[in-house]
């Protein structure tokens, strides 16, 4: 059986992801102990994901080898299985390749079987899944968020930073959202009920930031410039929980802030966190999420 797979042709320049994925088509080999197939029915494109398609050795995991299959989150059914609890028919998320068909170790690609009641699948991938996931965990472990203090999330309209503000309100916290244009940012405020947005395409953030009044929590998906002009906003004993560099990784630089000393003057914790590292908590987080749905807009 031939399979249909992306491949990386070569390194992107910027967001020129066109000319640097190729679509190819090569047979399925067949499985072999511990393994799966699954009919991929959904694919994950995440911020992180651009980071594995630079040449960086010293991210979260090494990059993707030019000429390999571009790989990521993938959704779909079990088709054939040599693996222990993972049968035909079984609803699945897995790290799978950007394919009709992903065959993956099963512990290793850290499959899970899915609950196929739930209606929209999309959710295994948005609320129900690592964004969820790492919204949750970033705002309440990481980030410390307690009743009545002020959460900023940078890039709040993306796929993490959208649960991390309604996360934040469900906390009790007083919410709010960095985003680019004014449309976002009328979403988060209009429709999410957060109480404030900031426009980074807008003119003068730093006085759209002053008018929030300091923030306790800084959940940062972006890095660079913008991070400068949280940590002189922070309010003593903040903490900036760090879940992505988006300003890092399509520029190929490397950013550090040019206000660091604030982390002193502040007193500040800025802890970085990642996914696999709290994925042994993913049952209780789904439980968790799943419960958040009935009182969420997501």
């Amino acid at each position: 059986m031939q399979n249909r797979f992306w491949r990386i042709a070569r390194r992107p320049e910027g967001i020129d992801f066109a000319s640097a994925l190729e679509l190819v088509e090569a047979p399925l080999a067949p499985l072999v102990d511990d393994e799966i197939r699954i009919r991929n029915s959904h694919l994950s494109m995440d911020a992180g994901t651009r980071l594995w398609l630079t040449d960086r050795e010293d991210g979260y995991q090494p990059p993707l080898p030019v000429g390999a299959p571009m790989s990521g989150l993938v959704l779909g059914e079990v088709v054939e299985s040599r693996a222990e609890g993972f049968a035909p028919g079984d609803l699945v998320r897995a790290f799978g390749q950007w394919s009709d068909w992903s065959t993956v170790d099963a512990v290793m690609s850290g499959a899970l079987v899915l609950d196929p009641t739930v209606s929209d699948r999309r959710s295994w991938f948005g609320p129900l899944g690592m964004n969820g996931w790492t919204a949750l965990w970033g705002v309440e472990k990481t980030g410390a968020a307690k009743l009545g203090e002020r959460v900023l999330v940078s890039a709040a309209a993306g796929a993490t930073g959208i649960l991390a503000v309604q996360i934040a309100k469900l906390l009790g916290c007083e919410a709010w959202g960095i985003a680019g244009g004014a449309a976002k940012c009328a979403y988060l405020t209009d429709e999410l009920g957060i109480a404030g947005a900031v426009d980074y395409k807008g003119t003068d953030v730093g006085a759209q930031l002053d008018a929030a009044g300091g923030f306790d929590v800084y959940f940062d998906n972006v890095g660079g410039a913008l991070l400068d002009q949280v940590l002189t906003r922070m309010n003593h004993y903040g903490r900036v929980a760090v879940c992505g560099l988006l300003a890092d990784y399509t520029s190929g630089r490397r950013t550090a802030p040019a206000e660091f000393d604030q982390v002193l003057m502040r007193r500040l914790r800025i802890e970085g966190f990642f996914s696999p590292d709290f994925m042994h908590e993913g049952p209780a987080l789904t439980e968790r999420l799943r419960s958040c749905t009935r009182r969420a807009i997501w």
